[in-house]
């Protein structure tokens, strides 16, 4: 195999005539004889006014190579039969799917137990809540078959290379079906409307192969004889607070709370492409952007930055209580909306709130945010029931005024015009003040009238940190608990919530087992 870097237009990348003829300069050979061949990575480069395409590419060498599998395929034992070992997943996101997954390889039946719905059920409350006939604090964009990754986007990327290997999430999420996209995007995406067919998958492989699967079940203790991973996402404050009653021990982390944007996507494609007709000529993707920064204000130094940028998306209703308001974002596999969102949030710390803040007054901080947006959104509105959310244009928040109006936008519950300016606490409201000022420096046009801001961006990551060994992988106090993925406090999506359940799964296998990894 033999490994060819290229740099093309968008118009040479987008043709295989064009990108075959390349790849036969840099090997010297002539385009009629090129041996196959397959795309390892793609990205744009679009720090230049032309915008260009870099293509890492694999060349076979020889016929043997040009028949093999791109990836080792995964193969899942028969654990049906009685008396194999079992192991307790809570929750089944990310993290649970993916250590069940694992544990079937290496022979060890997964139980799991998730508190939602399926995929399928999720879809039906999702279209309800959208329609602002009420909550399922059950089966909503967070809790259900997934996690809350299903229905809220599906970016397949980690900014950490030190979790595992990312490649391997990659390549399981093809082999259930992903496109061939995922095994070689830099920023791979497969989509909302993708994903559930995905999962969907996932779980007919599991269950086919013998695992369990509990839907519909909320844990409301945990018999701590028995191996468990733990991976209930960051969103079950419940969940948590039930830990807190057993007396097993958490902690707050740092974490970061603020609002949703929303521009154009064509303003977007503007700013970022250079004004390039590329776009427009279908040649580039959607533009996205990744923004940060750090302000000084009175509470010292504080980071501020985008969070799950969702070029062509839809800002989406992330509630799991009542009387409460929590904003995400997402788009489909097209990413052909005409708006462009991203979470613009502010590192907090528990020391924020002062000395020895404990894990359940930071969960309350959280929980007091989310209410203050329902106060002034559903509730302000007249509308208590609904998901209406706080909202306020863009350039007006910044100067500290009132929108007489709002945009349109792509948040399908409603929204209604808010001081968020005024209520926000001041240390999320200056330092996004600061932030957006300097973003719009940074990219004259970003600070707009036409774009909007939504209330409240809360669930970024987790509150809750749960303690484990890094070497064990298991509670300090609990031998047979294995903490994992976001809601343990150690990942920050899809794949490195993937990825930290594979480990914990091969962890607990080796430890426990004796498996053999």
């Amino acid at each position: 195999m033999k490994r060819v870097v290229l740099t093309l237009n968008p118009a040479q990348a987008a043709d295989t005539t064009q990108i075959e003829k390349a790849v036969a300069r840099e090997m010297s050979l002539p385009s009629q004889f090129l041996p196959a061949w397959h795309i390892v990575k793609r990205s744009v480069d679009a720090r230049q006014r032309q915008p260009k395409i870099l293509l890492t590419i694999d060349v076979c060498t020889s016929a043997e190579e040009a028949l093999l599998p791109p990836y080792e395929q995964p193969v899942y034992q028969d654990v049906s039969a009685p008396g194999t070992p079992e192991v307790q997943i809570i929750g089944m996101g990310p993290a649970g799917l993916f250590a069940a997954l694992t544990l079937l390889e290496h022979g060890i039946r997964p139980v799991i137990y998730e508190r939602g719905k399926d995929v399928s059920e999720r879809k039906k409350d999702i279209a309800r809540l959208n329609r602002n006939e009420g909550l399922d604090s059950e089966s909503n964009y967070c809790f259900g078959e997934g996690g809350a990754g299903t229905f809220s986007d599906g970016k397949l990327f980690s900014r950490s290379t030190k979790r595992g290997n990312m490649q391997r999430v990659m390549e399981l999420f093809h082999f259930f079906g992903a496109d061939d996209t995922v095994l070689y995007e830099a920023h791979a995406h497969i989509g909302s409307d993708k994903l559930p067919s995905i999962i969907r998958r996932m779980r007919e492989t599991i269950v086919v192969h013998g695992g369990i699967i509990h839907f519909g079940t909320c844990v409301s203790s945990l018999d701590l004889t028995r191996p468990t991973i733990l991976a209930i996402g960051h969103s079950a404050h419940d969940t948590y607070r039930m830990l807190l009653r057993e007396g097993i021990r958490l902690e707050p982390k740092g974490m970061a709370m603020g609002v949703r944007v929303e521009h154009p996507q064509t303003l977007i494609d503007r700013l970022m492409y250079h004004d390039s007709p590329l776009r427009a000529q279908g040649l580039l993707p959607a533009a996205s952007y990744s923004l940060v920064t750090q302000v000084q204000n009175r509470f010292g130094k504080r980071g501020v930055y985008s969070f799950c940028m969702c070029p062509g998306g839809h800002i989406v209703p992330a509630a799991t209580d009542a009387e409460s308001i929590i904003v995400n974002g997402m788009s489909a596999s097209h990413r052909n909306s005409p708006f462009a969102n991203s979470g613009i949030v502010v590192e907090l710390h528990p020391e924020d709130l002062g000395p020895n803040t404990s894990a359940a007054e930071w969960l309350a901080f959280q929980e007091s945010l989310e209410h203050q947006a329902w106060e002034h959104g559903a509730k302000a509105a007249g509308q208590p029931a609904s998901a209406i959310a706080p909202a306020q244009r863009l350039d007006d928040f910044v100067a500290g005024r009132a929108s007489r109006d709002l945009p349109k936008t792509s948040y399908l519950p409603g929204c209604r015009a808010s001081r968020l300016d005024q209520w926000l606490p001041e240390i999320i409201g200056r330092s996004l003040q600061q932030g957006f000022a300097d973003f719009g420096k940074k990219y004259p046009g970003y600070l707009t009238h036409d774009a909007v801001i939504l209330g409240v961006e809360s669930r970024s990551s987790s509150a809750i940190r749960i303690p484990r060994d890094p070497a064990t992988l298991t509670h300090p106090d609990h031998p047979n608990l294995y903490p994992a993925g976001e809601g343990a406090g150690y990942a920050g999506g899809i794949t490195s919530s993937a990825l930290d359940g594979i480990r914990a799964a091969e962890q607990l296998a080796r430890s426990i087992f004796d498996c053999q990894i």
